[in-house]
């Protein structure tokens, strides 16, 4: 089955390979807008989809870029956690040397 292309499903997304517009044969010839010509329709079209896939990239290069400084805030987190960890640890060992010391002192 060959079905040419729709609307919401063209054929091809390039806009030199897509039909031309044309006006439409149901509205009688000189109505309310005079037809534009094609080669304007067409760099309007490609400027859109350039405009559109930039868009998309400048979305996705924010994202990752939010992504990085999330992951770094994480990883900061993680290493001041550990450090605090560490401190209570070292704290608690010098208690316990002073404590020694201060039993040995006593006999």
């Amino acid at each position: 089955m060959n079905t040419l292309g729709t609307i919401d499903r063209p054929l091809t997304h390039d806009p030199k390979k897509q039909a031309p517009m044309k006006p439409s044969t149901s509205e009688p010839a000189g109505s309310a807008i005079p037809d534009f010509t094609t080669t304007g329709a067409t760099e309007s079209r490609q400027n859109r989809t350039r405009e559109m896939q930039l868009m998309q990239e400048a979305l996705a290069r924010a994202h990752m870029h939010e992504r990085m400084h999330e992951a770094e805030r994480e990883r900061r987190a993680v290493r001041l956690a550990t450090a605090r960890r560490m401190q209570r640890r070292a704290e608690r060992a010098s208690m316990r040397a002073r404590r020694a010391l201060a039993m040995a002192v006593m006999q």
